[in-house]
């Protein structure tokens, strides 16, 4: 029995592929920010343009990495906060002083700056990679400061003044942390030249723990002994007036 008894043939024009999303007919659309814009904010542009071109019984959907991007946000503020917090008390629990530690997470905000200059420099959004890089460096760029100030403490209980302990401190943990630092920073710094697949998730990573952690140990030697010496000083000022 021939085919043609039971239907009717005829040809037509149809897409190769029928997408689906949660069940509906969908159409997938791909795109990227432009160069000086965040994906966040292409996507709000995105959103503006749907609700006023998209006819009625027609929505939709982010997914993949969009979509969690839009899940998480507005907590990067917080995670980042958090991780503040838990680095603080870990440092609290380590030196059993609520107040020297206090000159170790003032530091955190000059890799804070690097890795947003060297974002700016490389034309690249604070994406999610991004901001993952500056969490991680609450931990990266402390590990500079706890070297000296850890020796520092050492000297200052030993009876030497809060100035030269300070001083010490820098000096002596000077090659330490040059060695431990530009160890990691050359580590990394093959991300800032990834190519292939995922290339720019490993770009924006390396970009900003790179110059993070460069600024960061460049600056520290100066800075580290300086916060030390004004957080120690003015600690002991307050011990005294009691």
């Amino acid at each position: 029995m021939l085919l043609e008894s039971l239907v009717k043939l005829k040809h037509i024009l149809a897409p190769p592929f029928v997408y689906r999303y949660n069940q509906f007919s969908s159409a997938m659309i791909n795109g990227e920010a432009q160069r000086g814009y965040g994906q966040g904010d292409a996507m709000k542009e995105m959103e503006k343009i749907l609700n006023k071109v998209l006819p009625k019984g027609y929505s939709y959907e982010w997914s993949s990495m969009s979509y969690q991007q839009k899940k998480v946000s507005g907590q990067v503020q917080v995670i980042f906060l958090f991780a503040l917090i838990f680095g603080y008390l870990f440092l609290v629990a380590q030196y059993e002083s609520w107040t020297i530690p206090l000159s170790i997470i003032f530091y955190v905000p000059i890799s804070t700056c690097g890795a947003l200059l060297g974002i700016y420099l490389f034309h690249l959004n604070l994406s999610i990679y991004a901001q993952i890089g500056l969490i991680l460096l609450v931990g990266l760029s402390t590990k500079n400061a706890i070297l000296i100030v850890e020796f520092a403490k050492s000297k200052r209980q030993e009876g030497v003044s809060t100035f030269e302990s300070a001083i010490e401190g820098a000096r002596i943990r000077f090659r330490p942390v040059l060695m431990t630092a530009f160890t990691f920073i050359l580590g990394v710094l093959p991300l800032l030249f990834a190519k292939g697949a995922g290339a720019m998730s490993r770009i924006h990573i390396g970009v900003t723990v790179f110059f993070g952690m460069l600024i960061a140990t460049m600056l520290g030697i100066f800075f580290i002994p300086g916060l030390y010496y004004l957080v120690q000083s003015a600690v002991e000022k307050i011990k005294e007036k009691r």
